[in-house]
Order: C-alpha cells, then sequence, then structure tokens
C-alpha cells in the first residue's frame, strides 16, 4: 500500500507540476517517475491477475499492459510532432528489453542458480528470436532499398503498412496457439486473492498512464534543451527505461527467486509484442497523424536492431545463459546509450 501511495503521490505531483508551469526539469522528473509508478502499478495487478490463469496468458497479460505507457508516450509524442521521440522510444524499447532487461535477469538468475548459469525452456526464447528477426527483415529490407534509392525507396509509406499488416498477422499466428499451450500444461492452482481489486488497478493505471504521457512529451523537448542531449538518447535510453519499469523490476525479482522460465516469459513476451505488435500497430495507428511512423529507420539503429537481435539468438536460443552474457548484453546496450548521446 505504501508503494501505492508513492505512485499516486508522483502522479499527482505529475499533474500539479505541468498544469503550474513549474520548471521543464521539475515537470519531467515527476513525470518520469510518475510513468515508471504506473508501470509498477500495471505490473504489479496484472500479476494478481495471473494467479487466475497460466504462465503463458499471465506473461503475454502483462507484456500487453506493461507496454501502455509506451503506447500512450509515442501517441503524444506523434501529436507533438516529435516523429524522432516517437520512433526512438519504440527501438528504444525493443532494445532496453532485449538488451538491458535481459542482460540484468541472466546476471539475476545465473547467480541465484548457484551454477553461475540460468538455464530456462528454449520454446519461447526461440519463438521471440523468430518475431524479432521477421521485423528486422522488414526494416534491414526497407533501409537498403532507401539507401541505394531504387524504385522501392518512393513507396516507404506502403511497404510499411503491408509489413506492419504481415507482423501482426504472424504475432496472431503465435499468440494464439501459445496462450492456448496453458490450457494442457498449466499447473493446477489456487487463486488467493480477488479478481476485483487487480482489475481496477488496471483500469486507474491505464487512464493515469494516458494523462501522465501527455505531460511527459509537454515537458520532454524543453528538458532536452536544458540538458543538452538529443531527442535519440531521450528515447532510446530515457523514455525506455522509464516505460519498461515494469519487466525491469518483475524479470529481475523473478530470476533473484530462482524462477527462470518465468523471468525469461516476462521480457521474452515483452520484446515479442514491442517488435509484431506495439510497433506494426503504432505504424498503422500513425497513419492519422500528419506524419506518420514507417520502418525506415536511421542506418545506425538498423545495424543495432540487427546485431541485437543475433547476440540475444546466441545467449538465449539454447536454453541457458551465464552471468558473462547477461554482462554482455548490458555492455552492448551501454554502448548503444553512449552513441546515441552524440546523436
Amino acid at each position: 500500500m505504501l508503494l501505492l501511495a508513492l505512485v499516486a503521490a508522483l502522479t499527482a505531483g505529475a499533474g500539479i507540476t505541468h498544469y503550474a508551469n513549474t520548471t521543464a526539469l521539475v515537470a519531467f522528473a515527476f513525470a518520469t517517475g510518475a510513468l515508471a509508478g504506473l508501470a509498477w502499478v500495471v505490473g504489479y495487478a496484472t500479476e494478481q491477475v495471473g494467479e487466475h490463469f497460466g504462465p503463458a496468458v499471465t506473461g503475454v497479460l502483462q507484456s500487453t499492459l506493461g507496454n501502455l505507457p509506451e503506447f500512450f508516450v509515442v501517441i503524444f509524442a506523434l501529436g507533438a510532432g516529435e516523429v524522432v521521440v516517437a520512433e526512438t522510444s519504440i527501438i528504444g524499447s525493443l532494445f532496453a528489453n532485449a538488451l538491458l532487461v535481459l542482460g540484468l535477469v541472466v546476471v539475476a538468475g545465473a547467480r541465484q542458480s548457484g551454477h553461475n548459469l540460468m538455464r530456462f525452456s528454449t520454446r519461447l526464447p526461440n519463438d521471440t528470436i523468430t518475431l524479432l528477426m521477421l521485423a528486422s527483415f522488414v526494416i534491414v529490407l526497407l533501409g537498403i532499398s532507401v539507401t541505394s534509392t531504387d524504385h522501392a525507396s518512393h513507396h516507404v509509406k506502403a511497404i510499411s503498412i503491408v509489413g506492419a499488416i504481415a507482423l501482426l498477422v504472424t504475432y496472431i499466428a503465435w499468440v494464439i496457439p501459445y496462450v492456448r499451450s496453458d490450457a494442457g500444461h498449466g499447473e493446477a492452482h489456487t487463486p488467493t486473492g480477488s479478481l476485483a481489486l487487480p482489475v481496477i488497478l488496471l483500469a486507474i493505471a491505464g487512464a493515469g498512464a494516458a494523462f501522465v504521457s501527455d505531460w511527459f512529451i509537454a515537458a520532454l523537448t524543453p528538458t532536452i534543451d536544458k540538458l543538452h542531449i538529443s531527442q535519440a538518447f531521450a528515447g532510446i535510453v530515457i523514455v525506455a527505461i522509464a516505460g519498461n519499469a515494469v519487466e525491469n523490476v518483475a524479470g529481475i525479482m523473478l530470476a533473484a527467486k530462482g524462477q527462470a522460465d518465468l523471468a525469461i516469459s516476462v521480457v521474452k513476451n515483452s520484446v515479442a509484442q514491442v517488435a509484431a505488435f506495439l510497433y506494426p500497430a503504432l505504424i498503422l495507428v500513425s497513419l492519422l497523424f500528419s506524419t506518420p511512423l514507417t520502418f525506415s529507420l536511421a542506418p545506425i539503429y538498423i545495424g543495432a536492431l540487427l546485431l541485437s537481435a543475433l547476440a540475444v539468438w546466441q545467449i538465449s536460443g539454447d536454453g541457458e545463459a551465464s552471468a558473462f552474457e547477461g554482462v554482455a548484453l548490458i555492455a552492448i546496450y551501454v554502448v548503444l546509450g553512449v552513441v546515441t548521446l552524440y546523436e
């Protein structure tokens, strides 16, 4: 209850600093804290709801609702004309989950095991890599087309729409059987709490995330100017870490408790959701705005995305990972963050 009260205070503070026209840095600090806090509330409530279902349903539900803050941030960024922030927030979420969060989870899980090696089921990691590689294929192919200025490069918007639909269809083809797998493999479990309270918390946190995201974007540009940081760094590092608070906290805690499969499920479900659901869905939604999103990214991010997908496949595809490999993933993210700082 104390943490819930703290989140409520941060959210109220974010609203007050926004409407009272306080300095941008103060408003941004409150909005960032509130955004991370609301993400935690979503994660907590989803975990309670998940007691009534199996691990597959819980993982998908947590990643879906955990991405609410990121969804709203991108929508309000597009509305404010901050296309770079919107674009880098999405791919930043991919990098944060696939590199930073997964790396921290692997380090925590490997240390907890006592053998410096974290072991987990290979199905979800390999399924996630398939979805991530499909998204990378669309992005890399489009990037090559744009760089070479061939005929297809004049139809980036149309190709992005087709790619978004293809990704969404593939995601649905994967997620339905994955969720249904709970029916055959889930363990008998009697829920210990009521379903009503977490559902109410989810509704409140979802509505709060919408308001806070608007305030966050309003304070973002003046804060960037004040701190002299790039929009790319803001999107890939600051927004991504704040928006992925659920996966940051939940995944690491589960790994530290020895629940390796569930910890990997939380992180990997989020990676799959961002790559094959959130990104393509936002591309379709962005058609309502004057400057829509596409899969056309700067070459540096195309390369980083492809190499990240290969690194994640190499480290998690065999169902085990050592602490050293977790550190390697974190190191990749740190280098990427430093590069975006100077963009």
